[in-house]
């Protein structure tokens, strides 16, 4: 279950990067649409912390298990404070945040997934 909540959470990151990407050439604010995919990639990204909570103990423990969970805890709080500065900031440098903020939600949710497919029990 893992990975299939892995491949949403880096399908929606990356959407989340391309609209940003846009919004920023184009010298647009964040508004709804933006912001509803941030809030999917969240709820995405709490679903994914959840489960590899669950299954921690799944990864072999000479392995990067410390390195997993950190990742997977750690990475629901990203979107949370690019959206909340992009808010505040009326600037195009606010969607520069969030097209970084979508691509190390990307990147990191991949290496999520390679942990586990490398060391993971299934």
């Amino acid at each position: 279950m893992l990975i299939p909540v892995s491949i949403g959470v880096i399908a929606l990151s990356v959407a989340w990067l391309l609209l940003s990407a846009v919004f920023a050439l184009r010298g647009k604010l964040i508004n709804d649409a933006l912001l509803a995919l941030t809030v999917l990639t969240e709820i995405g990204l709490i679903v994914l912390a959840v489960l590899s909570a669950k299954n921690f103990r799944g990864i072999d423990p000479s392995s990067e298990g410390a390195t997993f969970l950190a990742y997977a805890l750690s990475l629901p709080v990203v979107p949370i404070f690019a959206t909340l500065l992009a808010i505040r900031e009326k600037t195009r440098w606010a969607m520069g945040v969030m097209v970084v903020a979508a691509f190390t939600v990307a990147v990191m949710t991949s290496r999520i997934a390679q942990i586990w497919n490398l060391y993971g029990r299934a």
